[in-house]
C-alpha cells in the first residue's frame, strides 16, 4: 500500500487473527473507549472504533468508513429504503388490487411513514452522535427516542384499525389512548434529565409500558371475536405473538449488551448487541407490515360478525 495511504489507515481486528486496514478521510480518526468524551460512553464492552470530536461535515463523511457505528447506520438507512419502496409498491399495486378504501390508503400511509421516520431518526443519531458538540449529540439522541415512539405508533395504527375494523367505538378508544401515550412520551423528553444516564432505567420503563400496552387491545380483540377458537384469532394471533417475540428478543439484546458482554473488545465492529437490535427492529416492522396486508385482505373478504358490533 502506498505510504500516503498508510498514514490515513486504521487497522482493525475482524476475527481473532486477521487485521484489516481501513482508510479514514483526513480529519477523522477512530478512538478507544478510554479516549472518547463521557457523553459517548454507554457500552464499555465496545472498546475501539469510536468516532469523536467531529464537525457536521466530517460526521457525514464518516458514513463511508468502517467504525463501530457503521452497521447501526446502514442497517436503518437500508431499512428506510425498504419501507419507502414498500410504500410505493403498496400504493401502486397492493392496495389497488385489493380494492382498498380511502381509509386503507390513509392507514398504510401512516404506518409506513412512521417506520420511515423511525429509521431516519436512528440514522441521524448514529451518524451525528460523534459530533464535537455534546448539545448537538444530545439533540440527535432525543430525535432517536422520538423516532422509536413514532415507530411504535406505526405498529399500533394499522394493528388497532384492522383488529377493531368492525367496531368503530373501540377502534377510536384505543387509537386515541395510544396517541395520548406517545404524546406523553414526547412531553417527557422536555425534562432536562430525561436523556441522562441517571434516567436510563426510567426511559426503559416508559418505552416498555408503551409497547406492552398492546396486550390490552389484543386481549380485548380475542374476546370480542369469540375467543381462541375463532378463525380470525387462530389465523392472526400467532402473527401478533411472533411480532412480540421479535420485539422481546431485540429488547433483551439491547438491555443486556449480549454478546459483547462475554467477548469484550472482540465485537467492536460486527456482531454487537445494538447492531442485532437494529436488524431485529427492521425485521419486526417488516413482519408487522406483512401482517397488516394479510389482515386487510381478510377484512375485505369476510363480513363483520354481528357480535363484534356490540363488543
Amino acid at each position: 500500500m502506498p505510504q500516503k495511504l498508510l498514514k490515513s489507515a486504521h487497522y482493525i481486528e475482524l476475527g481473532s487473527y486477521q487485521y484489516w486496514p481501513v482508510l479514514v478521510p483526513r480529519g477523522i480518526r477512530l478512538y478507544t473507549y478510554e479516549q472518547i468524551p463521557v457523553f459517548l460512553k454507554s457500552n464499555p464492552y465496545i472498546t475501539d472504533g469510536y468516532r469523536a470530536h467531529l464537525p457536521s461535515k466530517l460526521c457525514i463523511k464518516s458514513l463511508f468508513i468502517l467504525s463501530n457505528e457503521t452497521v447501526n447506520i446502514w442497517s436503518h438507512l437500508l431499512g428506510f429504503i425498504l419501507f419507502f419502496s414498500l410504500g410505493l409498491y403498496d400504493m401502486t399495486a397492493v392496495l389497488p388490487t385489493a380494492g382498498a378504501s380511502r381509509e386503507d390508503y390513509v392507514i398504510y400511509s401512516i404506518g409506513l411513514f412512521c417506520f420511515q421516520v423511525c429509521m431516519l431518526c436512528s440514522v441521524g443519531y448514529h451518524l451525528f452522535c460523534c459530533h464535537r458538540s455534546e448539545k448537538t449529540s444530545r439533540r440527535w439522541m432525543a430525535l432517536d427516542y422520538a423516532g422509536i415512539s413514532i415507530g411504535i405508533l406505526g405498529c399500533y395504527v394499522p394493528g388497532v384499525f384492522y383488529a377493531f375494523y368492525c367496531n368503530g367505538y373501540w377502534r377510536q378508544v384505543y387509537l386515541i389512548t395510544v396517541l395520548a401515550m406517545i404524546l406523553t412520551v414526547f412531553f417527557a423528553q422536555i425534562h432536562p434529565h430525561y436523556l441522562t444516564q441517571d434516567w436510563h432505567q426510567l426511559r426503559t420503563i416508559i418505552f416498555c409500558s408503551v409497547a406492552g400496552y398492546g396486550v390490552i387491545p389484543a386481549t380485548h380483540w380475542v374476546w370480542i371475536n369469540g375467543g381462541f377458537g375463532a378463525a380470525i384469532v387462530q389465523e392472526f394471533l400467532p402473527r401478533v405473538l411472533v411480532m412480540y417475540l421479535i420485539a422481546a428478543t431485540a429488547f433483551i439484546f439491547y438491555i443486556t449488551k449480549v454478546p459483547e458482554r462475554y467477548f469484550p473488545g472482540q465485537l467492536n465492529y460486527l456482531g454487537a448487541s445494538h447492531q442485532l437490535w437494529h436488524i431485529l427492529v427492521v425485521l419486526m416492522f417488516y413482519w408487522w407490515h406483512q401482517t397488516a396486508v394479510s389482515i386487510m385482505h381478510f377484512r375485505h373478504s369476510q363480513p363483520c360478525p354481528e357480535y363484534s358490533q356490540s363488543g
